[in-house]
């Protein structure tokens, strides 16, 4: 009798016989298909003319324009299918249906130019893959940009130059005289538009190397034309019924997470759990469904509205992904979608009971404050709703010229207005100066702002800090402090400030024996804070002695993560593919349960001056 190792294994062979029967797994079909899809393509531009076959024999008998057109369809198919690859790998039901289009015509190219019988039967055989596995391409566009429209343009001739010079000297034997290279790019030139080039050819070469180039410049302008003008999805913002229903959610269940108010930026998606106890809000960047922070609504709700976010992924193959959730937030998504997570860095948080100005490790921040009074700056602490319309307008416009660069920053923390009549509850704070008779400022006295959104009844987290450059250095700790001594009036117990990106990696970094990989890491973050404030904001947060309460990024799987890091830069404002705000344009949708509203680009992350 033998061992259980040996019963083991003879078991195991019959089982991978059985599997290969059974064919791929039908989840790993989409990508087998976009690799072949890829070779395939390759094999319709660079797959050498057969000269000495049977195929070839019989070919020679059709007249010479099928030979010059099957010539011109294998590179445009060829051209194609290279471009659907991507689109098949990711499910997508509109690059299913081109490439079942044109496998047929490639493989008649194949046959009636190429004269490979192997390049035909390979391009059938994967139509049928496809045809037999159609389910699994049922993935709904991608938002549209016009950018892709430009990038096509240039790209597409890029390649046709390059390629048309490949079909010129393609037939070598055929070309009268010696034409020099500006001759042959010339002549790719004018053949991109359909018209006769400087360079001669014999035995009827001319007319596919004519069809070729003319099949290259019409892919290139027919595909720049339909990504420029075909209907662009409509960007996403949240109907009235959406916002009404998310504030419903806030005022019952706002308080267990700083971060839910931005769910009420009105350039989010929302999806909404069956029951409508719980809603996740996001945006679509580039092919990464992005949420942050917690579900909005009852925690016992938001498997529900997980479910949804994640079936919108499917539906869409969207990579899905969640920005600066909390550690129960985090567990929640792990749990209920198998993904997994990794903590981003940390949230500062202030009790306001607990803070004060006295002892030794407030003495820098207590003698800036201090500092700056003396010099005549006085500070307000209110909620907007009691604030004039004038003064409103005017604070909004001068965070807007204070802003210090062209893109409005932020998605995860920020909430991308001032002085909303629905956001009432939210505290502004100004630092004031009177300034000398006729040198007044276009704000008056107006020197810097922070404007506060509400965490629950009895919180607050920070959303934005704008300052006077001209102001005195310290505006921002001025005005925290003033917030913070003023919470108790405004019914305030918690105030949230900013979050800081890998702050327990700087913090243990810098401590005596961090090993060397620590320290490595450490000098990478400080060497990023050039641009991205990493370490800015850590030290910013730590003057005020808060609470550090950690966030975290969910994510499928590690392979995911750069484009996941790519995407939230776009959202947070540090990198924009955007269109100018000027040639934007699309409806708003309607509103519906666990729907998809594609989104516009991202705004308004939180600032330290």
């Amino acid at each position: 009798m033998p061992d259980s190792q040996d019963a083991e294994t003879s078991g195991e062979v019959p089982h991978r016989i059985r599997r290969l029967l059974r064919g791929p797994r039908p989840e790993a079909v989409p990508t087998v298909v976009g690799t072949a899809c890829t070779l395939i393509g390759l094999m319709d531009i660079v797959f050498p003319r057969l000269r000495h076959s049977r195929v070839h024999a019989l070919a020679e008998l059709l007249p010479g324009a099928v030979s010059s057109l099957a010539a011109a369809a294998s590179i445009v198919v060829g051209l194609l299918l290279l471009m659907l690859a991507h689109g098949l790998k990711r499910r997508k039901r509109r690059a299913w249906v081109a490439a079942v289009a044109l496998l047929p015509v490639g493989a008649a190219a194949q046959l009636l130019y190429r004269h490979s019988v192997i390049g035909m039967v390979l391009s059938l055989v994967l139509m049928g893959v496809l045809i037999r596995y159609r389910a699994e391409f049922a993935a709904l566009p991608d938002p549209r940009s016009r950018w892709m429209a430009l990038a096509n343009l240039v790209v597409m001739g890029a390649v046709s130059v390059t390629l048309g010079l490949l079909i010129v000297r393609s037939h070598p034997d055929a070309i009268e005289g010696s034409p020099s290279l500006g001759a042959q790019l010339e002549h790719v030139l004018w053949g991109l538009f359909g018209f006769e080039g400087p360079v001669d050819y014999r035995h009827g070469a001319d007319y596919t190397v004519g069809y070729s180039l003319g099949a290259l410049g019409l892919l290139t302008v027919a595909t720049t034309a339909y990504l420029a003008f075909r209907p662009e999805h409509p960007a996403a913002r949240l109907t009235p019924g959406d916002e009404e229903r998310l504030r419903e959610l806030l005022a019952t269940h706002g308080r267990r997470d700083s971060l839910g108010h931005f769910a009420l930026r009105r350039d989010k998606a929302v999806v909404f759990s069956p029951s409508g106890k719980a809603a996740v809000c996001y945006r679509v960047v580039s092919g990464v469904m992005l949420a942050s922070g917690d579900p909005v609504g009852d925690v016992e709700a938001w498997p529900g509205a997980i479910a949804c976010f994640m079936e919108e992924a499917r539906a869409h193959s969207w990579t899905p992904a969640v920005m600066g959730c909390s550690e129960t937030g985090g567990e929640v998504w792990t749990r209920e979608t198998g993904l997994d997570a990794l903590e981003l860095g940390d949230e500062a948080i202030v009790d306001v009971a607990d803070f004060t100005l006295s002892g030794r490790a407030m003495r820098n921040v207590r003698q800036m404050v201090k500092r700056i009074e003396r010099a005549g700056y006085q500070t307000r602490v209110r909620r907007a709703a009691d604030l004039g319309p004038e003064e409103l307008e005017a604070i909004r416009r001068a965070a807007a010229d204070w802003r210090g660069t062209d893109t409005e920053r932020g998605f995860s923390m920020a909430l991308g207005r001032i002085g909303d009549p629905a956001d009432g509850d939210a505290v502004i704070a100004t630092a004031h100066k009177a300034a000398d008779e006729g040198a007044e400022g276009p704000y008056g006295d107006l020197k810097a702002v922070l404007h506060f959104v509400p965490w629950g009844p009895d919180g607050m987290s920070l959303e934005l800090m704008r300052r006077d450059r001209s102001a005195d250095p310290g505006m921002n700790e001025l005005l925290i402090v003033a917030a913070l001594q003023a919470a108790p009036e405004l019914g305030v117990e918690r105030v949230s400030l900013n979050f800081a990106m890998f702050r327990s990696a700087l913090a243990r970094g810098e401590k005596l024996g961090a090993g060397p990989v620590l320290r490595g890491w450490r000098a990478l973050l400080v060497f990023l804070s050039r641009w991205f404030q990493i370490e800015s904001l850590y030290k910013f947060n730590a003057k005020f002695q808060p609470r550090w309460e950690p966030r975290f990024v969910v994510f499928r799987n590690t392979r995911d993560l750069p484009r996941i890091g790519l995407a939230a830069m776009q959202a947070e404002g540090f990198v924009s593919l955007a269109l100018p705000r000027l040639l934007r344009r699309g409806p708003r949708p309607e509103p519906r349960p666990c729907a998809h509203r594609q989104l516009a680009d991202g705004q308004g992350l939180q600032q330290a001056a």
